[in-house]
């Protein structure tokens, strides 16, 4: 049962969520060239590029920039890196401390779909130009 409440706050909701789930996102990107005090990747390892589409990807996803198919993107990377570096340790993402990877797994999958809400880059250009920019 939808509520008028609801659906008035939803694509505010929506919006908070998209830019939380990206400056956490880009803070992982962050730690992947030294910074909060993470182990610096060099190039050409699997995990300096996903530092670079965790920083690019994260600031984009939370200013609401090409929401829907970066979340796309993301998404994907998401499932990679729990198939490639968590679940050969073990079933059970709480054990194999692969949480966080599904976890975004699938936040960027429901934003593939919802878009990035009210408050977004994607919003204000579909209300500038009066049609959908992206998907």
């Amino acid at each position: 049962m939808k509520s008028a409440l609801g659906e008035r706050c939803y694509p505010y909701a929506l919006s908070v969520l998209r830019i939380v789930i990206g400056f956490t996102f880009w803070q992982h990107g962050l730690s992947k060239f030294g910074f909060l005090e993470g182990r610096v990747r060099e190039f050409p390892e699997l995990t300096w590029f996903a530092g670079v589409l965790e920083i690019v990807g994260g600031l984009l996803i939370a200013l609401g920039v090409f929401t829907k198919p970066l979340a796309f993107l993301l998404s994907g990377q998401m499932a990679a890196a729990y198939f490639l570096s968590h679940a050969p340790q073990g079933l059970w993402p709480l054990l194999n401390g692969g949480e966080p990877a599904v976890m975004y797994c699938f936040t960027f999958l429901f934003l593939a779909v919802a878009g990035g809400g009210k408050l977004s880059v994607d919003a204000w250009m579909e209300k500038k130009i009066g049609a959908r920019v992206w998907l």
